[in-house]
């Protein structure tokens, strides 16, 4: 006899709930929404509040649902996106439910009672989730006969941000975004009932209707850009797009942004070759949906009137730059770099804007073209200290190993060892933030003051003198115990900025910390060209590969696979970037290449411009007309992000790849530059496109010469002196928003710069007759910087001053973070530089 099989059972997992949506049988985690459940299942539930990334709100109530839980239906239809899944559960969408597709249409029809009938004109016309969804889930006609509600228009919720009152639909995703994901609460709900609105204290009403701006100080936020993409209506527009172009006459790119090391995901949109704007692309594991402004807005660069686009080269007789043909342009300097490489040698100044394919052009071109390793990628300041950080810690790290995004979301402590993270990173900043706001990572901060990011990341603040961080790192197990059974814990981070490089012993003291603890160690450097440049051999002790200039075995390998003759490439150690300055201006280099490098950002501007006045030929490979175009022999132009493909390297070694967004403009990328004046020096690199680069790239690093050394970073060695009378300590970084080349033509964008204030602490102040709001002067021997006077809690005998905003620092002073500058009153505003 046989016994029929009893009827298969589906298991439902441990920590899942089955519930039924639309009669179909549904497991799903718990505490995940029923918005979220119906979605897996390929049932969309209309929307407008409801957010992936943002809290529930349950504010516009599109998404409502019938509900039963235990065999009892609700009394009425509920917000999908608020109310989480249960065992049992039974939905009925607006497929099944004619409730739920009344109770849907209903609340359309509301929403649409006094939004205006301005599709034609409005930005978000054509791609507008409420016109979507009046369509699918609205009703044919409208009840509606009486006069809509209207407001004046637009408001100025920032420089950037303007708010169209009457399409509003009050969904708070703005709000939320502000107050949950950046941390800057500036855009409230307003009033309460039928008067309900979003905005800012500023534009509750008090509005100059005929200028259309708003009274007080518009809101400063290094994010707001993302309350616009996130609208589902025109509510809030975008001040440098408005009205620019329509959806459907635009031409979209996935693209990855330029500016910082973040690695963002992007969405470039083009109309007859000309990009209108740029939203933040989709990618969970690197920017979520989020971008910053500089990210966001900073891309008119490349369409300045001042942009160069053909070869410029010095004439002999005047010494007048003047318009050349490329066949000119490259002989001269080919002509020239020969005899430099027979004579002193050619420095290489490639600078942290490139990508890994040009990275590796410039590093090959130096070694094969040029016979030298003097190449340095760090246009900023630096030291050796770094450099051997960089190659332990950085290059030496296994595969797997290295700290990303995920990582930081979850670490119970991360320290932040000088890095600014909102400055410096943004997107590192909203992830340390999320972690701290919704799994309560410890974040730890040491510098001089409580910057935004500071308080945002609920963080925690070790003060000290500039120059003094690396003592803090090393008395941490004796000064703060619970800082130190903090980084004890599985999963610690340490996050370390570029910065790093002023304070000698400081990468030191991080190596060190990590050894101790057994946390792990990150570098974040703000340009997003740096990390990629690292891999790509464009250091002086680095060949590409990672592989380090000594290694004798796989310097060999190399050269046979490049085909050079035995003995062909240098093996003597390179020069930094300070080192190649130094040698021009002592005549013992006879010429620089030089890739963009901006002289105010170096340690020495002066000396820089020194040495390239003093070098027998200068190379200058740029976009726009800098001090160095004003000394080169010639110039070469190349192409921007959006005219060339390639691929970054992140912070976290993530690659981060994009094609051509422009194509047909001419514009060549260093690559093919660089492989078609070596073609004139009688080399072939291999170059000649970024996808040759990266296949001849890829077979390099399949030699995997040596990088980590395994032993502890030497610290390098201090000069640090007592301050003198009238003298401070100097703190400074740069801002997100200062006065970068890359932020050309963007007015809109720099209205939402921070406040360019000297800080200092009250004692200091009443010390040296400083009043707030009055302004003070730092000075050295070179100038002096005036600024507003702010009083902030931070150490005495210190002040703080924005690194470019409104000018360069270095160029300003000589003098960089942990300097000892005079402190003055000024009468006046006096001179800024």
């Amino acid at each position: 006899m046989t016994i029929a099989p009893e009827e298969q059972q589906t298991q439902v997992p441990e920590g899942h709930v089955k519930l039924t949506i639309d009669g179909q049988e549904v497991i799903a985690p718990e505490g995940e929404l029923v918005i979220r459940t119906a979605e897996r299942i390929g049932t969309v539930i209309p929307r407008f509040c409801d957010h992936p990334l943002l809290d529930p709100a349950g504010a516009c109530r599109q998404c409502l649902v019938e509900v039963e839980v235990n065999g009892r239906a609700m009394p009425k239809p509920q917000a999908s996106c608020t109310i989480a899944v249960a065992d049992g559960m039974v939905v009925q969408t607006q497929k099944s439910s004619e409730v739920a597709n009344k109770a849907q249409e209903g609340v359309m029809e509301l929403l649409l009672i006094n939004h205006p009938l301005d599709c034609p004109i409005c930005d978000k016309g054509g791609e507008c989730p409420l016109q979507n969804q009046a369509m699918a889930h609205g009703r044919a006609t409208s009840r509606f006969v009486d006069t809509k509600r209207t407001f004046p228009k637009p408001l100025s919720i920032s420089s950037q941000v303007l708010l169209d009152r009457e399409r509003c639909v009050q969904c708070q995703r703005c709000t939320r975004f502000s107050e949950q994901i950046a941390g800057d609460p500036f855009i409230e709900m307003l009033e309460r009932g039928p008067s309900q609105q979003v905005g800012t204290a500023e534009t509750s009403d008090i509005v100059d209707s005929a200028s259309h701006t708003s009274a007080g100080e518009p809101f400063q936020s290094y994010f707001s850009g993302n309350t616009i993409q996130i609208c589902p209506v025109g509510a809030l527009t975008s001040a440098e797009y408005r009205f620019r172009s329509r959806p459907f006459d635009l031409v979209s790119a996935p693209s990855v942004c330029e500016h910082c090391a973040a690695g963002c995901a992007q969405r470039t949109d083009f109309r007859r070759g000309k990009v209108m704007r740029r939203l933040a692309g989709e990618d969970p594991e690197v920017n979520e949906e989020w971008d910053c402004d500089k990210g966001r807005f900073a891309f008119r660069y490349a369409a300045a009137r001042d942009r160069i686009r053909k070869p410029l080269v010095r004439d002999s007789g005047d010494g007048v730059l003047r318009e050349a043909s490329w066949t000119e342009a490259l002989r001269v300097t080919s002509e020239a770099l020969l005899g430099a490489r027979a004579g002193a040698g050619v420095g290489v100044l490639s600078g942290g804007r490139l990508t890994v394919e040009d990275a590796y052009a410039y590093a090959k071109f130096a070694r094969v073209a040029l016979g030298t390793n003097d190449i340095d990628f760090r246009a900023r300041a630096h030291s050796d200290e770094e450099l051997e950080f960089l190659t332990g810690r950085v290059l030496g790290t296994s595969p797997g190993s290295a700290v990303s995004y995920a990582d930081i979301e979850k670490a119970p402590a991360v320290l932040c060892v000088a890095f600014e993270p909102e400055e410096e990173s943004p997107i590192v900043f909203l992830r340390l933030r999320k972690s701290a706001r919704d799994r309560g990572t410890r974040v730890f901060h040491i510098g001089q003051w409580a910057t935004p990011a500071v308080r945002k990341t609920f963080g925690e603040l070790l003060t000290c003198a500039p120059g003094a961080e690396a003592a803090v790192l090393d008395g941490i197990a004796e000064h703060a115990s619970d800082l130190d059974e903090a980084l004890r814990t599985d999963g610690a981070l340490v996050l370390v900025g570029e910065r790093a490089a002023e304070v000698p012993g400081l990468f030191a003291a991080v190596d060190s910390l990590v050894r101790r603890t057994g946390a792990r160690a990150a570098w974040v450097p703000r340009r997003a060209g740096e990390r990629g440049s690292l891999d790509a051999g464009a250091a002086p002790t680095l060949l590409p590969g990672g592989i380090r200039y000594d290694d004798e075995r796989a310097r060999n390998e190399l050269e046979s696979l490049w085909g050079l003759e035995g003995g062909a490439l240098p093996a003597r150690r390179g020069r930094d970037t300070a080192g190649m300055l130094a040698a021009a201006a002592r005549g013992e280099l006879d010429a620089l290449v030089v890739g963009g490098v901006d002289p105010d950002d170096l340690p020495d501007p002066e000396g820089a411009l020194r040495a390239l006045r003093a070098a027998g030929f200068v190379l200058s490979i740029e976009m726009r007309p800098s001090p160095v175009t004003e000394l080169a022999d010639v110039v070469l132009p190349i192409a921007p992000a959006d005219e060339k493909s390639g691929s970054y390297l992140n912070w976290e070694g993530r690659s981060r790849g994009f094609e051509v967004t422009l194509a047909g403009t001419g514009a060549l990328p260093d690559c093919r530059l660089l492989d078609t004046l070596a073609v004139e020096m009688d080399v072939d690199l291999f170059t000649q496109t970024p996808a040759a680069a990266a296949a001849d790239l890829a077979k390099v690093c399949e030699l995997r010469g040596s990088t980590a050394t395994g032993q502890p970073v030497e610290a390098g060695s201090s000069a640090r002196r007592e301050l003198g009378t009238g003298q401070v300590w100097l703190a400074t970084w740069r801002e997100l928003i200062d006065n970068a080349s890359l932020q050309v033509d963007e007015p809109y964008l720099a209205g939402t710069a921070r406040r360019a204030v000297l800080r200092l602490s009250p004692a200091t102040a009443q010390r040296f007759g400083i009043e707030r709001g009055k302004p003070a002067s730092v000075h050295t021997e070179l100038g002096t910087l005036t600024l507003p006077a702010e009083l902030t809690d931070m150490p005495d005998d210190v002040v703080w001053v924005p690194a470019r905003s409104p000018v360069s620092v270095r160029s300003a002073l000589g003098a960089g973070h942990g300097a000892a500058v005079g402190l003055a009153a000024a009468s006046t505003e006096g001179d800024r530089g």
